[in-house]
């Protein structure tokens, strides 16, 4: 995907996803590329403190690098989502049988535009405290999902 694509035109609207960020492959080089990659395609807002976190599912794996970053951008949910799994592909990711198994990069929107995207907020400390690091630090709170 052209990185035009996600530069905002004057009147173009901007939505604000809040992307939780993880990697066990060489994860300093990976997050140093991701956040190169993501500041310099959409307009990166705010970002937590990286933490090491252990595996879930798959113990036989070395511990993550997690975080959570609040970006902008103009593309609709299903297409920046779309973008985040293009990322993930620029930055090595192979997608095996083992959903849990180690990874160069993981990107997850756990939120769009305020509202609560992603049931795992609730259920990992390795999402929630990076990103409620993010809402205290830009003033922000998030909203459950409507159905």
């Amino acid at each position: 995907m052209p990185t035009t694509a996600l530069r905002a035109g004057q009147n173009t609207a901007l939505h604000e996803c809040l992307i939780s960020i993880g990697s066990n492959i060489e994860p300093e080089l990976h997050f140093a590329q991701a956040f190169s990659l993501l500041g310099y395609e959409c307009e990166l807002v705010a970002y937590s403190k990286a933490i090491y976190t252990p595996p879930v599912g798959f113990l036989n794996q070395p511990d993550f690098l997690n975080a959570a970053l609040l970006v902008r951008t103009p593309l609709a949910h299903d297409a920046f989502r779309a973008y985040l799994k293009a990322v993930e592909n620029r930055l090595g990711r192979v997608r095996g049988p083992n959903k849990s198994g180690p990874r160069t990069m993981d990107l997850d929107i756990v939120a769009w535009n305020g509202e609560l995207m992603d049931q795992s907020y609730f259920e990992h400390d390795y999402v929630r405290l990076p990103v409620d690091e993010v809402l205290a630090v830009t003033g922000r709170s998030l909203v459950e999902r409507k159905n």
